[in-house]
């Protein structure tokens, strides 16, 4: 008995020795992953699903520099709504969309890249007015824009104020657009509500990560308005891809070069 309680203690102490996380479960094809398998992309090897990562992790995958623009513009309080100026205050990144001026292989782009870490990348004042930024100065620079979506859609504690980003970021990209300029849309997961409605879709070449919820209403609102159950792939990146609404998707691993293709290309 007492050979055994000293096993019992010494198997709780290695258990306690061991880092959490080891194991993730892919959300898409629900298998478990030992973490380290899934490379510094975090991709499932199953199914290619590509796990939800930092703007910053993604600055360093795509791009060989990266100057911020816009950092001074942060998340502000106009409603008064309760715990939101306290919650942003502890939120890591300060807001849900960095933008910049980066190096793409040989090519220079304006590049933003929504944040899934602060508050399910939503799309509040500050980010709003960071992306408008980032196309207006794209267009004094004459420089092509890619955004990077991942975007839960409008920033409820910012009501009214959220919901006014996406004509402004409009009017933005349409002025990008006019200058004959490129614009790049990269939809990842997930990209939903407004951001859907509004400049994610507005691309002149719009891809997707495989596998990637791309939709405006979620699937329980739908389904309790029209009174159906919807197909199991439904919102899902294939899906958008077949009813055409985006152009390609391309998986993680190649995006980068799949950019520095149709950036060379654009500038002939």
């Amino acid at each position: 008995m007492k050979y055994q309680a000293q096993l019992s203690t010494a198997a709780r102490e290695r258990e306690a020795a061991l880092p959490n996380n080891l194991w993730v479960q892919c959300p898409y094809c629900e298998q478990a992953n030992y973490r380290a398998v899934l490379g510094k992309e975090q991709i499932c090897p199953h199914c290619g699903y590509g796990f939800r990562i930092s703007a910053r992790r993604r600055v360093a995958l795509l791009t060989t520099r990266f100057t911020p623009w816009a950092s001074e513009i942060l998340p502000k309080d106009p409603l008064h709504f309760p715990g939101y100026a306290d919650k942003v205050l502890q939120q890591q990144p300060d807001e849900a969309v960095l933008t910049g001026l980066a190096q793409i292989g040989d090519q220079q782009v304006a590049l933003g890249i929504m944040d899934p870490t602060f508050m399910m990348g939503s799309l509040g004042s500050a980010t709003g007015e960071r992306l408008t930024q980032l196309f207006e100065r794209a267009t004094e620079q004459q420089l092509p824009v890619i955004v990077i979506t991942a975007s839960g859609g409008a920033r409820m504690q910012e009501g009214i104020h959220s919901l006014m980003q996406m004509a402004k970021i409009s009017q933005a990209v349409a002025r990008h657009d006019a200058a004959g300029l490129l614009y790049i849309s990269v939809l990842t997961d997930p990209t939903m509500g407004g951001v859907t409605a509004s400049f994610a879709m507005q691309g002149d070449v719009i891809m997707a990560e495989p596998h990637s919820m791309i939709g405006f209403a979620g699937r329980r609102v739908i389904e309790q308005t029209i009174q159906q159950q919807l197909p199991a792939h439904f919102q899902r990146a294939e899906t958008v891809l077949k009813n055409g609404f985006i152009d390609q998707i391309v998986p993680r691993t190649e995006l980068a070069s799949r950019l520095q293709a149709l950036l060379k290309l654009h500038r002939g």
